[in-house]
């Protein structure tokens, strides 16, 4: 006892801080489980009564700071023997505000509200278990498949990688519990359809474009979004995941080799053996009979030394690694329909709808101006401005594009913000929104007579057919707002990407450059010159077009289309179809550089 009473004293003397042991939660005895963690308390910071706040320490330039003044003069503890400046994560705070300090500054401790929760928290689903066996073949499939088969081009290989893609996606949404919907089975479908434009053409623009919205509509897929907030965010899923799908795979396959019945040792053993019964076996085979060695040669991927092994590993690594990413998002998505912005503060109709009707009595009297022009023909035009019909065509193309765009941006604003009280409400809003819709469609019906025209007098360009293609979508997403306006808006979202996957389909399919390649020999057949040059710079798709012309102009068109000599997953269809072209009528050499800048009279067969 006077032991104690000689340590409390000298504790006093030398104002030692430390208090009396923790009163918490009692150890465990032996053969207890221990108790659950206690969650930490919030941070606690010092602050001011009766007025006087946290700023009062840095208002007073000759006072030092708190944490200098707390070390310079400690306070005394309290009745309990707990310090009143002990840090915030110490287990002694208390809970509640301490005594006033010794130089009367009135100051306590305070709890600070707990920090806002990331973006994401509320709609990111918990961390599922480690995938099956199932989920981890598919994605070593894909890592292999990734390594073999990218790096010579995109063809049917695309479609062949997102095979095991797809069904480690399925594999780890039913491990986890998830029953795919019929939209998403649709959105899959959609994807894997796209990636048939590879396959089938050689051009790049198309092809990409193609490889875009396919990820667009499995991300979609693997999400099951409905609104537009969902429709726009889904592809970021994949892409936040891949380090969390990491860790996740590392987990699931730790758990598969260290034994047990789910040890992925044996499989392990069985792949190798094959392997190694495969090469050699395959090697002696291909020794004895040349044609076995041609047909294994074409099959077989070729792996070169060098610089080569690098890159293909490089590729397997990010196969598996999106491989994963795909497995973990249909196994744990992100709710992304979670963040869409709720309905917009409704304006009453006066302010809602004045700006409209005067925007759609502008659209009416350039609708007007535009009919008694085009429909009267070349002589109108050229009696108003003095440009030809082409010229005037080109000037006013971009500008409707963009009042195109600029239209649809406005419908969505004023849908957020339409007033909405009453059936009478509902009326106005249906009637102006639906007379602006009708007059953008005169506008977009005018911008692709006006390309029509100019494409007539000058021919067919990428940049030309990709601009109405655009300017065809956009006027079919106005047909759907107007379908939205009679039957819902609850099924818009999902239809403008179904229109927008179905428009990339059909542009990819088309083989543009074959459509440039026979509008351009039509044109110069009724008596246009050829833009030589520009024709020699398309892809393979444009090789049969080409092929109608004489000599030596078809050899100096064909000459600067390549057609690599790539393996067979890495040739498209165009591509074989122009190498047997080729082969057939081989290029002659002739000199060019007079036929690529002159131009060209009629000579199409």
């Amino acid at each position: 006892m006077s032991d104690g009473v000689e340590g409390n004293d000298e504790r006093r003397r030398t104002g030692n801080a430390a208090g009396p042991e923790p009163q918490g939660v009692p150890e465990p005895r032996p053969g207890e489980p221990e108790p659950a963690a206690q969650p930490e308390p919030a941070p606690l910071v010092k602050a001011g009564t009766a007025g006087r706040t946290e700023a009062r320490a840095g208002a007073k330039t000759d006072e030092p700071a708190t944490g200098e003044a707390d070390d310079a003069a400690p306070e005394a503890p309290d009745a309990s023997g707990t310090p009143a400046d002990a840090p915030p994560d110490s287990t002694d705070t208390p809970d509640g505000p301490e005594a006033p300090d010794e130089a009367g500054d009135g100051l306590r401790y305070e709890r600070l509200p707990d920090a806002p929760p990331p973006i994401l928290d509320g709609v990111r689903a918990r961390p599922p278990a480690p995938p099956g066996l199932a989920t981890l073949v598919a994605a070593a499939v894909t890592a292999l498949l990734s390594g073999l088969l990218l790096g010579d081009g995109l063809a049917v290989n695309a479609l062949i990688l997102a095979l095991p893609l797809a069904a480690g996606a399925w594999f780890a949404a039913r491990q986890a519990g998830r029953r795919p919907r019929r939209s998403s089975l649709c959105w899959g479908a959609g994807g894997l359809a796209l990636l048939a434009v590879p396959v089938w053409s050689d051009a790049e623009w198309p092809t990409l474009l193609a490889v875009l919205a396919a990820a667009g509509l499995g991300a979609l897929a693997l999400h099951g979004c409905r609104k537009w907030s969902g429709v726009l965010l889904a592809p970021l899923g994949p892409v936040l995941a891949v380090r969390r799908a990491l860790v996740w795979g590392w987990r699931g396959a730790r758990e598969r080799t260290a034994g047990g019945e789910k040890d992925l040792g044996p499989l392990l053993r069985s792949v190798l053996v094959a392997v190694v019964l495969l090469v050699v076996f395959g090697g002696l085979f291909a020794a004895a009979d040349r044609a076995f060695a041609d047909l294994l040669g074409s099959l077989v991927p070729d792996v070169d030394g060098g610089s080569g092994v690098p890159w293909r590993l490089f590729l397997a690594v990010l196969g598996l690694a999106a491989a994963l990413a795909v497995a973990h998002t249909a196994a744990a998505p992100t709710r992304w329909d979670g963040l869409g912005p709720g309905p917009g503060r409704p304006r009453g109709r006066v302010e809602w709808a004045l700006p409209l009707v005067l925007l759609d009595l502008l659209f009416a009297a350039f609708v007007a101006v535009q009919a008694a022009v085009l429909l009267r023909g070349e002589d109108v035009v050229r009696a108003s401005n003095g440009l030809t019909y082409s010229e005037y065509a080109r000037e006013g193309f971009w500008q409707l594009l963009f009042a195109t765009v600029l239209t649809l941006a406005v419908i969505s604003v004023a849908v957020r913000v339409a007033p909405r009280s009453g059936p009478r409400d509902q009326l106005l809003v249906r009637a102006v929104l639906g007379t602006l819709c009708l007059l953008t469609l005169v506008v977009v019906a005018s911008a692709v007579r006006r390309m029509d025209l100019y494409m007539g007098e000058y021919g067919l360009t990428r940049l030309r057919l990709s601009v109405v293609a655009m300017e065809l979508w956009l006027g079919a997403v106005v047909l759907l707002i107007l379908a939205a306006g009679v039957f819902g808006a609850r099924l818009l979202p999902r239809a403008v990407l179904a229109s927008a996957a179905v428009a990339v389909l059909a542009f990819g399919l088309a083989s543009p450059d074959k459509l440039i390649a026979e509008s351009n020999l039509d044109a110069h057949r009724d008596g246009r010159t050829l833009d030589l040059r520009y024709l020699a710079g398309l892809s393979a798709d444009a090789v049969p077009a080409l092929d109608r012309l004489d000599e030596p102009l078809r050899s100096c068109a064909l000459r600067s289309i390549a057609v690599p000599d790539a393996p067979w997953y890495a040739t498209s269809l165009s591509q074989a179809r122009a190498h047997d072209i080729l082969t057939a009528r081989p290029v002659r050499h002739h000199p060019c550089r007079d036929l690529l800048t002159d131009d060209i009279s009629p000579s199409v067969r």
